[in-house]
């Protein structure tokens, strides 16, 4: 019985809001940037907006704290942790050499059926908006960790995307409207390598594919 979750009272006629939704839809905003880096929040303004008591926004608070997406400030609250540039640079740079990894092991080992259904993050349809791009981008980059089969390189790889979602959010949202068609076509690319099982070529794709974001 204590592994059920628990369940937080919200107002007469709403349903019930897990206490895990809490620390959910608090994490899915600060990757979504609606919760910019750098932002002050408080628990009573986060109890009041989710319609639940303190508690369990203190727990979430601290949860993500533990995962180095919020800052506490000692009797002054919490606040969204920047993104610094050095940051970002120690992000890149090991995302380089994680997502090298994924493809070179899949050029090698991965079933023919399996590498087609990268088939599918050949395409984006333009016009859509930027959040669009940002959950198709994430899908290809954690589909080519989850097709490893190696699960500490998933997870790794894991952790590190949703650490850059902010970075990626920030940096499209100064990007030209024809930008995500040109990143599709570097996907392309690193699929055709993939396909071809050429490991090595795409290894290289994929740090220059890195490379040019870190410099946006």
């Amino acid at each position: 019985m204590d592994d059920e979750p628990t369940l937080i009272p919200q107002p007469s006629g709403a349903a019930p809001l897990l206490r895990v939704d809490v620390h959910r839809r608090l994490r899915e905003d600060i990757l979504a940037c609606r919760l910019p880096p750098g932002a002050e929040v408080t628990e009573p303004e986060l109890a009041a907006r989710f319609a639940v008591s303190k508690s369990p926004v203190r727990d979430a608070l601290l949860r993500l704290a533990q995962e180095g997406l919020v800052e506490i400030m000692p009797r002054q609250g919490y606040r969204v942790t920047p993104i610094s540039v050095a940051d970002a640079q120690e992000m890149f740079a090991l995302r380089a050499i994680l997502e090298s990894a994924c493809v070179e092991l899949l050029a090698h080992e991965a079933a023919p059926e399996a590498l087609a259904t990268l088939d599918r993050f050949r395409h984006f349809a333009p016009g859509e908006p930027a959040a669009g791009f940002v959950d198709y981008n994430r899908a290809f980059h954690l589909t080519l960790a989850e097709m490893t089969g190696n699960s500490r390189l998933r997870r790794a790889m894991s952790e590190l995307i949703d650490q850059m979602q902010r970075v990626v959010t920030v940096s499209l949202q100064t990007l030209p409207g024809q930008e995500p068609g040109a990143l599709v076509a570097q996907h392309e690319a690193i699929i055709d390598a993939v396909q071809a099982r050429k490991g090595r070529l795409a290894a290289r794709l994929v740090r220059q594919h890195v490379a040019q974001a870190q410099k946006r």
